[in-house]
């Protein structure tokens, strides 16, 4: 069956580059006889004759009459680019303004800084037989895991293992993060 179509498929191919061939052979054939399309021309602009009759298409007698002088502007080639503006002028004496008044409320110390972001990657979810989840966390180099409850790299604690995602927190409990399953 596989020979069948193979014959058939090689055959329609022959078939094909024959037809263009003599497609591209036989195209248009000028035929002695037939009209040929003549040039289309596009209408000048009139020109001006002279008093002796002749065509004078450049009137030369524009070159001897008086030009005017260039302005006092110079020429800008690069004129496209944004003008350059001055600077305003500085008022002569300083503008005398009121002194900023201090909020009324005593002043609020900044809280602790943030906790640093938890650089695990959850990578696997493990579930026994006994139905107890058990996640799998790397920190690039080392492969952990632990269940709900557990610490691990001695740093973070596991909150709650999901489906898709283990919740992590800092041993101190500040700092939760959800970690999504990435896979790798």
């Amino acid at each position: 069956m596989f020979a069948d179509r193979r014959r058939l498929m090689i055959g329609a191919a022959v078939i094909v580059v024959i037809a263009l061939g003599v497609w591209w052979q036989s195209g248009p054939v000028a035929t002695p006889g037939a009209p040929v399309p003549a040039r289309v021309r596009t209408p000048r602009a009139p020109v001006a004759a002279t008093a002796e009759g002749s065509v004078d298409p450049l009137r030369l007698e524009a070159l001897a009459g008086e030009r005017a002088e260039p302005s006092g502007t110079p020429r800008n080639p690069f004129r496209y680019q944004p003008k350059v503006v001055a600077a305003p002028a500085r008022p002569a004496r300083p503008v005398e303004t009121e002194p900023a008044a201090r909020p009324a409320g005593p002043t609020v110390p900044p809280g602790p800084p943030p906790a640093p972001p938890i650089a695990l990657k959850f990578i696997a979810l493990v579930e026994r037989a006994s139905g107890v989840k058990w996640a799998v966390l790397s920190d690039g180099k080392v492969t952990m895991y632990g269940r709900d409850g557990d610490t691990i790299d001695g740093r973070y604690r596991i909150v709650k293992i999901g489906a898709e995602s283990v919740e992590v927190s800092h041993l101190d409990g500040r700092g939760r993060q959800v970690i999504r399953l990435t896979g790798q």
